[in-house]
């Protein structure tokens, strides 16, 4: 019995493995509103470091989602963009879709 349940346990850990992994990094920050389309380009043609969506187009606030696997690739950009003035306000939050019920689909 014991063994069952130690071996319940382990797939669990390994289930919440594999379903953390599935969710990317959560970022958001405000982009001049002229050069929208340079920063959202940039990182999408420089093989896709993250998807962008718009939040809010009144005050240019976008939402980025990062792999892990180019997460510091991102954020070297991100930083460029920002010393540039074209980023402010650059957060790491967490992602809001993680905690998604289906009644909010």
């Amino acid at each position: 019995m014991n063994q069952l349940y130690t071996l319940l346990c382990e797939k669990k850990r390994d289930t919440l493995k594999i379903m953390k992994s599935l969710y990317c990094s959560y970022y958001q920050a405000y982009i001049q509103r002229e050069l929208c389309w340079f920063v959202t380009a940039s990182l999408r043609s420089y093989e896709h470091v993250a998807f962008d969506r718009t939040l809010d187009p009144v005050t240019s606030l976008f939402e980025f989602f990062v792999p892990e696997t180019t997460e510091k690739y991102f954020l070297e950009v991100m930083a460029y963009f920002e010393a540039e003035g074209l980023v402010s306000d650059l957060k790491k939050l967490p992602n809001r879709l993680e905690n998604i019920s289906a009644d909010q689909i």
